[in-house]
């Protein structure tokens, strides 16, 4: 069986990333970590060959925050294929903005409890908003 998670050829970067998180990233973090939210979530995980910010492997959760650096149209290429690659392997994903989280970090955990909870249940037209980009915007 292929390892999938944290290759052992991406730690150094992946420690890295930790080390030099964004604001957004810290903010978010001290909302996620320690289980508050009831399921372990890592951050600066890797998934196959694709870092992501937040991950919660037993939900199949990825939160992924984003700057301004992602309307690059390489990164937005990069991004897209990521996405697509993730998406293949069962993960839903979640995007915020940094501002957003910045601004409202208990408006952008409260959307993280809602998915949830309703991940459970059918795709509605209501829960399938969360696993586009529009949703952040």
């Amino acid at each position: 069986m292929t390892k999938l998670y944290n290759l052992e050829y991406l730690k150094d970067l992946r420690r890295q990333l930790r080390n030099s998180s964004t604001n957004a990233e810290s903010v978010l973090w001290q909302y996620l970590k320690g289980e508050q939210l009831g399921m372990k979530f890592r951050r600066q995980t890797s998934i196959g060959r694709y870092i992501v910010d937040f991950c919660c492997k037993n939900e199949k959760l990825i939160i992924e925050l984003e700057g301004e650096i992602h309307e690059h149209p390489d990164v937005a290429e990069y991004d897209e294929e990521r996405e697509i690659y993730l998406k293949s392997l069962g993960f839903k994903i979640i995007f915020f903005k940094n501002q957003e989280v910045i601004e409202n970090p208990k408006l952008v955990v409260e959307k993280i409890k809602k998915f949830l909870e309703n991940s459970q249940l059918p795709p509605t037209s209501s829960v399938a908003c969360w696993l586009d980009k529009s949703y952040a915007h």
